[in-house]
């Protein structure tokens, strides 16, 4: 009895220690996905910004004679 209730305290020890090592993960994982779609969004905006860049100068090109 002494024996199963140390083993099951190792066991619990063992858990508590995977328990937390996966909350810091889990953590870290959110913090690189935050900063990913912020980078994304940032990406995004540097797109729209250069399409509309590129409209205007074509717009701005002399039409071809027919």
């Amino acid at each position: 009895m002494e024996n199963q209730l140390h083993a099951l305290e190792i066991k619990l020890a063992q858990l508590i220690a995977i328990s937390g090592k996966l909350r810091a993960e889990n953590h870290q994982l959110r913090q690189d996905l935050a900063q990913a779609q912020s980078s994304n969004r940032q990406l995004g905006d540097k797109m729209d910004t250069a399409k509309a860049r590129l409209e205007k100068l074509l717009d701005n090109l002399p039409d071809e004679a027919a």
